[in-house]
């Protein structure tokens, strides 16, 4: 990438990136603006005057009135003001307009994701699954390289903001493939990429010259030069190495850096010499970092679940998300603006939304663990184990006019995603051991029929639930999806080791696998039963896939002090408070 030599001492875009908080306090948000994360980038979304998109990093939030596109992408100014820059894709130096008497220097560069990428023989047959990366994958990805918690620093130009103009083109203008974007959106199946709408990378102008200009003069002995080039290039690719990344494409051009007066390169303890990294679209993670990443945000999800009901200060939590109490139950509530849907995070800690974002869990390889319902075991994207299963709210339980106790069922109704949650919390205040609940969603898009919803009953009980935007919680016509911790152990166990897991199996498959007999089995739902009545509820349709009986990592069931199987409640749709004989609830 060219760029011109700008020695303004005020400028400190080589040094080391800020570690500013994770969002945006620094202006006042727009009413129409929507706080949001995307890949694990924090994002501010607002619709521009030509009704595209905006999504504004932290760094480029201070910088709003500048990144809008009337500031910048007005078609005389910038045809202007432009500096077409040096490479193989469509990237500009742009000056903005004036804001408060200040322009402001950008690199306003053409994603190509979905096209064919155009590298040398030798480097494709290397990597040969080489695809440029998303806009929101290369954010991600040049965030990461910024962040200092993975072995020191590398410096870039800041992601400022992704710009998606409104106007969608033919196929043939894109030149991009469907089976590359379908490949993308396999991976991100939630993250919104239109293949016919342009997407324009923002970053801040890193004042310098390439390491290739630099050396143009100091070495003019070409073969000498490219000696030289060869071995710089290596070794930042080396750093990157170590940092945990790869750019497939990496080039001179790519390193830029600031020399002295005299044209030569200041020296930097432990390093080369300064200097900044620019053009990311080829960047991607090491096969070993990405299993680093993803053990390591394992680690912080299990020790942030162990902590999960810490008290956290209103005033810590970003805009996008809130502290709530439904039922009793403290949740941090927030939408997935990669759905359009709702989440309810059980506990205090705004950390843990990220981990249940649709994205993370909802595409992943999953078996059915019911033949009758819709209930899921999945490993998600960060190796978290979750069960999901879709909420029957809405439904009627079946009923057999002979059988009361199933007329009782029908009365009752299907218990609403946030009544599940409740009462397993009350269970485990009471003694009872249940599997751990951890999020609600309601989806994005709308349930089919609505008008088919047989029993509305909690609709009305909850009419009175509403979100921080005073939006009913409880609607008939979005699906809701309840998602549970995978019993194989103790929270406060696996936060100290990750290792030694336990393993759940309902009584009626263990009865089986020859685990437990018929007798054995009918115990265990008398045990169950009296457990509940104890707590002063009941389940009134109990089946031996309703409790989980645990088996230790060597091999044993585990037991009580009675000698019986320890049991764990892993189903809550049709638990109630029990009934006293004068016909009101217990406890009431």
């Amino acid at each position: 990438m060219d760029a011109s030599v700008n020695m303004e001492q005020q400028d400190n875009n080589l040094d080391a990136p800020e570690n500013s908080p994770g969002f945006f306090h620094a202006r006042p948000l727009p009413a129409e603006a929507v706080a949001l994360q995307l890949l694990g980038v924090d994002y501010i979304h607002l619709k521009t005057s030509d009704e595209g998109d905006l999504y504004v990093t932290k760094f480029g939030w201070p910088f709003l009135d500048h990144l809008k596109p009337e500031s910048w992408y007005e078609k005389e100014w910038f045809e202007q003001s432009r500096e077409k820059l040096i490479g193989t894709s469509t990237v500009y130096k742009v000056r903005t307009k004036p804001v408060n008497n200040l322009s402001k220097e950008l690199v306003v560069k053409w994603c190509r994701v979905g096209e064919q990428v155009p590298i040398d023989t030798f480097t494709l047959n290397k990597f040969v699954e080489a695809d440029f990366n998303s806009p929101y994958e290369e954010f991600a990805m040049v965030m990461e390289l910024r962040d200092d918690r993975y072995a020191g620093i590398i410096r870039t130009h800041k992601p400022m903001a992704i710009f998606v103009p409104a106007e969608r083109l033919k196929l043939w203008q894109t030149g991009r493939s469907h089976s590359k974007i379908a490949q993308k959106k396999a991976k991100y199946r939630d993250v919104e990429l239109d293949i016919y709408r342009q997407y324009i990378l923002i970053y801040e102008w890193v004042k310098g010259v390439s390491i290739a200009e630099v050396l143009h003069p100091l070495i003019p002995d070409r073969e000498q030069r490219m000696a030289e080039l060869r071995s710089l290039t290596f070794r930042v690719a080396d750093d990157l190495h170590h940092k945990g990344f790869q750019v497939l494409d990496m080039k001179p051009e790519h390193i830029i850096v600031r020399p002295r007066p005299d044209g030569t390169l200041p020296q930097e303890r432990g390093r080369l010499f300064p200097y900044a990294l620019v053009d990311f679209e080829l960047l991607t993670r090491t096969p070993e970092h990405e299993e680093r990443v993803k053990a390591q945000r394992r680690a912080q999800y299990l020790k942030k679940q162990r902590d999960r009901f810490v008290k956290t200060r209103p005033a810590d939590f970003p805009q996008h998300l809130h502290p709530v109490n439904v039922l009793g139950v403290d949740y941090v509530f927030g939408h997935t603006e990669s759905t359009g849907g709702m989440l309810w995070v059980v506990g205090n800690d705004p950390g843990l939304v990220d981990y249940f974002q649709p994205e993370r869990w909802r595409r992943t390889p999953r078996t059915q663990l019911s033949p009758a319902n819709q209930v899921f075991h999945t490993l998600t994207k960060d190796k978290i184990n979750l069960v999901w299963k879709v909420s029957r709210i809405g439904e009627s339980p079946d009923a057999e006019p002979s059988d009361p106790q199933s007329q009782e069922r029908v009365r009752h109704g299907f218990n609403s995603p946030f009544e599940e949650f409740a009462r397993a919390f009350e269970l485990d205040r009471n003694g009872v051991a249940t599997i751990y609940p951890r999020a609600i969603y309601m989806t994005g898009q709308q349930s089919a029929n609505p008008e088919d919803i047989t029993d509305r009953s909690r609709y009305e009980s909850h009419r009175q639930l509403l979100t921080p935007e005073g939006r009913p919680m409880l609607r008939s016509d979005h699906n809701y999806i309840t998602v549970w911790g995978y019993w194989n152990g103790l929270d406060e166990f696996l936060a100290r080791l990750d290792t030694g897991y336990c393993r759940g199996v309902n009584a009626l498959q263990a009865l089986s696998d020859g685990l437990i007999s018929q007798e054995g089995c009918e115990q265990l739902l008398n045990k169950v039963r009296r457990q509940l009545s104890f707590a002063g509820m009941e389940d009134l349709d109990l089946k031996g896939s309703h409790f989980l009986l645990t088996i230790n990592p060597g091999g044993a069931m585990m037991k009580d002090s009675d000698g019986t199987p320890t049991v764990r409640l892993c189903n809550f749709e049709l638990i109630r408070k029990k009934v006293n004989l004068l016909g009101s609830f217990a406890g009431l």
